[in-house]
């Protein structure tokens, strides 16, 4: 059974970075899977962050974090991370790693396995 877990959330002030990782487990290789991060603040819909697919490490980035977040992943280690620089208190949300077959997809529901998420808070 495949699982996806999270990890690296926290509380950072603003202009500070953090570092999410989404690794895969129950013998699941991300390599097959092009791999995106989403977001949900409080009281908003869930929204698109980064992508990345599977083959040239091909990525997309939500115009909000563009030059700010870089995403990437490490097959040989199954885990794609997400660096986050100069946060800002509107990246505060609860951050989710979601696979999908090969390319990525602006459409969630084309997403098969996700995350329980991993909270971000920017404040100072």
């Amino acid at each position: 059974q495949l699982q996806i877990v999270e990890s690296g959330g926290g509380l950072v002030q603003p202009g500070g970075s953090l570092r999410l990782s989404c690794a895969a487990s129950g013998g699941f290789a991300l390599g097959s899977y092009a791999i995106a991060w989403f977001r949900q603040a409080p009281g908003k819909e869930r929204e698109g962050v980064s992508c990345i697919n599977i083959s040239h490490g091909i990525t997309n980035y939500a115009d909000s974090v563009k030059g700010r977040f870089t995403i990437s992943r490490d097959n040989a280690k199954n885990t794609v991370s997400l660096q986050m620089n100069s946060l800002k208190p509107e990246d505060t949300a609860v951050y989710y790693c979601a696979a999908v077959f090969r390319l990525c997809s602006s459409d969630q529901t084309d997403y098969s396995h996700w995350g329980q998420g991993t909270q971000v808070t920017v404040s100072s």
